[in-house]
């Protein structure tokens, strides 16, 4: 078998995040990359999926190579290959169906950074600890104020509360109200911060 059916075949079974919600952004209506690069941005998607302005270009002529997007129509001006616009085919919200029903969407944990700093936060400079715990809290009341924004925006253009888009935002938003609680409890304790008292090691 050549090298280009091989990697048509693994294409085909590798479905990155970015081609997933491209092909969801797709099915709702018919886009060019620009479009859709447009349309991350305004409904904030890269907030939860991390796909790169490249990516969007890389995986629509991915997925039209294997038959996922099919070209479209427009009434606006082609422009180029870069404004040649894509919907999804049924064949794309297939594969789009079957990713979805994966066990690794509801199994899996995150490993969130400001977490692993504080696992590694004793060996930092004094001090540093409840400056790096206050740019947390400044960081999250941003965030919060956006999210509390973008629900809104939310609100208007879907004009209900039980959308996946509202759930998804209110979850952000209680996730963040949490770990403001956390961490004002947290400055409380800090003064008794201590060393374990009784550490275990790993013998061999």
């Amino acid at each position: 078998m050549g090298r280009g059916r091989k990697k048509a075949r693994r294409e085909k079974k590798e479905l990155t995040t970015a081609d997933l919600v491209l092909l969801s952004l797709l099915a709702e209506r018919a886009m060019h990359g620009y479009q859709a690069n447009a349309e991350l941005e305004r409904r904030c998607i890269r907030d939860w999926a991390d796909i790169s302005k490249p990516q969007v270009y890389y995986s629509i002529e991915k997925l039209a190579r294997n038959g996922y997007l099919r070209a479209a129509k427009s009434a606006e001006p082609v422009g180029g290959p870069g404004r040649r616009v894509y919907a999804t085919t049924e064949k794309g919200k297939t594969a789009l169906a079957d990713a979805l029903e994966a066990e690794e969407w509801t199994n899996q944990r995150e490993r969130p950074a400001f977490l692993t700093w504080m696992a590694l936060s004793w060996l930092a400079r004094p001090g540093v600890f409840e400056g790096q715990m206050g740019r947390r809290a400044k960081f999250l009341r941003k965030e919060l104020k956006r999210e509390k924004a973008t629900l809104l925006a939310i609100y208007d253009e879907v004009g209900h509360k039980f959308h996946e888009a509202v759930w998804m935002v209110s979850f952000s938003i209680t996730q963040i109200q949490q770990e403001l609680h956390w961490l004002r409890r947290l400055k409380q304790e800090l003064r008794r911060r201590a060393a374990a008292r009784f550490p275990h090691y790993t013998l061999q």
